[in-house]
């Protein structure tokens, strides 16, 4: 399989007290190619967070470089990383950051909408993508009229609406149940195989990260394979 992510050397440092530095990552190396799903597992603290916000052109690392699909985030100025960002990046967190004034519908058409779609094709696109994760009798429904695995399948649609190359998932099952978390689990790894999408995912729930096709550990500022899951922090 080709590489789609690169990033080489990724360092991130942040000003402390004292005028001092906070040094998270220590030159993280990866690769991620089409269609795969890797796990990132790690301490609280081990910058789990910081390294999908800097692969998500959510910050700027303090030195490397990272590469999605040949294009180097650092060669793009902020306006036009702002609409690569939308055009081939998907996210899904823990909580669901829904538009609670917006239906289920007009909250997956919006990264459509923002991208430029016309209304009809934005909706016939978030139509297919809500019934895709089980939601097609419940477009219509505001946020707060929708379940937590409802709401986080929601989510999943919004993210996966603009066929991403690249979806990043900060701990995606850790506000749901156990049974709806495996139904997500399920449904979002049956949809990025479908789609071709690769994904990252943050997460210190063994099970999911047992279904990746690789996982990774962040300590020390630094990654590393990881081949027992059940050894996990």
């Amino acid at each position: 399989m080709s590489a789609l992510l690169e990033v080489r050397g990724l360092r991130k440092r942040y000003p402390s007290g004292d005028a001092g530095f906070l040094d998270v990552l220590l030159g993280v190396d990866l690769t991620l190619a089409r269609g795969e799903v890797v796990a990132i597992a790690g301490a609280s603290g081990s910058g789990k967070s910081t390294l999908l916000h800097l692969l998500g052109a959510l910050d700027a690392p303090t030195d490397g470089e990272i590469l999605l699909d040949g294009t180097a985030y650092g060669a793009l100025a902020d306006g036009a990383l702002a609409a690569f960002r939308n055009r081939r990046l998907g996210f899904v967190f823990q909580f669901h950051h829904l538009l609670r004034e917006f239906s289920a519908l007009e909250n997956v058409m919006m990264p459509l909408r923002i991208a430029g779609w016309s209304a009809p094709r934005a909706r016939s696109r978030a139509e297919e993508l809500l019934a895709a994760v089980g939601l097609a009798g419940r477009m219509t429904h505001r946020p707060a009229a929708l379940s937590g695995g409802e709401q986080q399948r929601c989510a999943v649609a919004r993210a996966l609406v603009h066929d991403p190359a690249l979806v990043l998932a900060d701990e995606p099952t850790g506000n749901l149940d156990h049974a709806n978390g495996v139904l997500l689990a399920d449904l979002f790894f049956r949809l990025a195989r479908e789609l071709e999408t690769a994904v990252m995912i943050v997460t210190h729930n063994r099970q999911l990260a047992q279904r990746a096709d690789r996982v990774l550990l962040l300590e020390d500022g630094r990654l590393s394979a990881v081949k027992e899951v059940e050894a996990l922090p």
